[in-house]
């Protein structure tokens, strides 16, 4: 896999089945190791050990319906009183966060009303906070949690 614009960890992987499997700490198990998988493990190391977010307020590749269908988020941030507080869509390397990702992440707040918004590709980052009124408004950084 290639090297990310995010900290580097120390990971586990394994052989399998003829695939390479990455541990999810989180979700306590292997998962096949796609770059969107890479990209989604990085942004967790991420997010637990450099801005500190709270494990136990992560949940990854969450369920919800959007006018009946079932969609999945790639990871939501819940604030401490167990609303979404953040999503963020993780993409692979080669594939460019652009207008198409900030509409699949929307629609995943239409159901959410999440705070904030994260697209990474782990190339690049952006952040947005919701706005109601004005859209969204593009953050330099990850805010901290609240």
């Amino acid at each position: 896999m290639e090297k990310l614009n995010l900290p580097a960890f120390e990971y586990t992987v394994k052989e399998s089945e003829g695939k390479i499997w990455i541990y999810d700490v989180l979700r306590k198990k292997y998962l096949v190791l796609t770059p969107e998988e890479w990209v989604r493990q990085h942004f967790l190391y991420y997010l637990l050990n450099h801005v500190q977010y709270p494990k136990s307020l992560i949940k990854v590749e969450g369920g919800l319906k959007f006018n009946r269908l079932q969609k999945r988020t790639d990871i939501v941030v819940f604030d401490r009183n167990g609303n979404p507080w953040m999503i963020v869509e993780c993409k692979a390397p080669d594939l460019p966060i652009n207008e198409s990702t900030l509409r699949q992440a929307s629609v995943y707040n239409a159901t959410l009303k999440a705070k904030y918004l994260v697209m990474t590709n782990g190339m690049k980052t952006f952040c947005c906070r919701t706005e109601s009124e004005s859209g969204a408004v593009m953050l330099k950084d990850l805010p901290p949690f609240e």
